[in-house]
């Protein structure tokens, strides 16, 4: 696809990532064109969306949303709906580059069938991997797809493993912030939402922010990039590093160590997705060598960010393991966003969902769907009886 427009569709144009891949595309208007944009329900911002980028297809997954957006539209734009919509746009004949920006469970399959299509995926969504990688990198072999990690971790630890031989490689590391509450002093149990959502670092989505702050992005990362690069998990290490400049280090067997560092600007791993295998000049900032004040890196704390080690757990079970664990914390982080649950509840409900589960070795792709969807239903029981239980004390200490 060098030196001809590519051609991309992009699911989630509403959330952090479509944005940012909308303005990569809106500023390399010679190589890059819009031709399908997804969202869940916001179309508000989608018809905003369309007016300015003019796609083909549109597709919302709220059914009466898109019914909603389809009464509001005229010209050529084609809305369509739920999840046979977002399969029509992901492998819709014109795209050539699918930028998967949901991290719904319902992408999954869209996602899959893009593979099996021929598409290049840049892929920025971490629970698709975590519920389904084995099938996804099979699927990627099989049909000769490509396959772009987004993630600036995965995106790092992919450029520095470009022209290395995997028998050179050692170990990878994956490092993070640690988020919003790794320098808040004492106990974590009754931090608040607003706490929770104030990163230092990165603009992201509520989700991917509260799994900043337990650390559970970490061990979902870990999930990822054992798929992503056929490394057994006990090769990849996590490491926190609050400067968030270098964002993945690829260490070799004879000691040397190859790190990628760029600022903290997600439309860098997207533009490097998109115009992969080349590289495009960009106008945003670079590193400020100058200013920087010194580059840190600390051990987790697995007593005080428990979600970290029961993703590592998870992880070295493999299986069905990191389906449950994906879709309980996905459940009880909606949940802690809507303030029905606290920050303590997110590890308590993954464990006691987890306790329950028996995992399946290679499970196939409904096996995975209906893990999800149990895994999904049992976070909720656990919820539902610490509110029944909560609402019972509460009303002994009145009488």
């Amino acid at each position: 696809m060098a030196n001809r427009m590519k051609r991309v569709a992009i699911l989630g144009s509403t959330g952090s990532i479509g944005t940012n891949t909308l303005d990569v595309i809106a500023a390399q208007p010679d190589r890059l064109r819009v031709v399908g944009l997804a969202a869940r329900s916001r179309i508000d911002l989608l018809q905003q969306q369309i007016q300015q980028y003019q796609p083909q297809l549109v597709a919302v997954l709220d059914e009466e949303k898109a019914a909603t957006l389809r009464a509001q539209r005229t010209g050529a734009v084609e809305v369509v709906a739920g999840v046979e919509g977002l399969i029509r746009l992901a492998t819709h004949p014109d795209v050539d580059v699918v930028v998967v920006g949901t991290a719904g469970r319902e992408a999954l399959v869209p996602v899959l069938r893009a593979i099996e299509a021929g598409k290049q995926i840049a892929l920025a969504s971490k629970e698709l991997l975590v519920m389904a990688g084995e099938i996804l990198l099979q699927a990627v072999r099989d049909h000769h797809a490509t396959l772009i990690p987004v993630d600036s971790e995965h995106a790092a630890l992919f450029q520095a493993l470009q022209g290395v031989a995997r028998e050179e490689v050692e170990r990878l590391i994956i490092t993070g912030s640690g988020g919003p509450l790794w320098s808040v002093p004492g106990t974590l149990d009754t931090v608040t939402r607003a706490q929770v959502l104030h990163h230092p670092k990165w603009i992201m989505g509520p989700k991917i922010t509260v799994d900043s702050a337990t650390l559970m992005n970490k061990g979902l990362e870990l999930i990822e990039a054992r798929w992503l690069f056929d490394m057994p998990v006990e090769r990849i290490r996590i490491i926190i590093h609050p400067q968030a400049v270098v964002h993945g280090m690829v260490e070799l067997k004879d000691g040397s160590c190859l790190a990628h560092l760029s600022p903290c600007d997600m439309r860098l791993p997207i533009q490097y997705a998109l115009s992969f295998p080349e590289r495009w000049t960009t106008p945003w900032p670079r590193v400020n060598w100058t200013t920087l004040d010194g580059l840190q890196f600390f051990e987790p704390d697995l007593e005080r960010f428990p979600c970290l080690r029961l993703a590592m757990d998870a992880a070295a079970v493999g299986g069905t393991a990191p389906v449950v664990l994906s879709a309980a914390n996905e459940t009880v982080v909606q949940a802690f966003l809507r303030e029905e649950a606290s920050f303590a509840d997110i590890p308590r409900v993954i464990r006691g969902v987890l306790a329950q589960h028996h995992p399946v070795a290679h499970p196939s792709l409904e096996t995975i769907l209906q893990v999800d969807e149990w895994a999904r239903g049992v976070a909720q029981d656990i919820l539902e009886a610490t509110v029944h239980v909560a609402v019972n004390e509460e009303n002994v200490v009145r009488s």
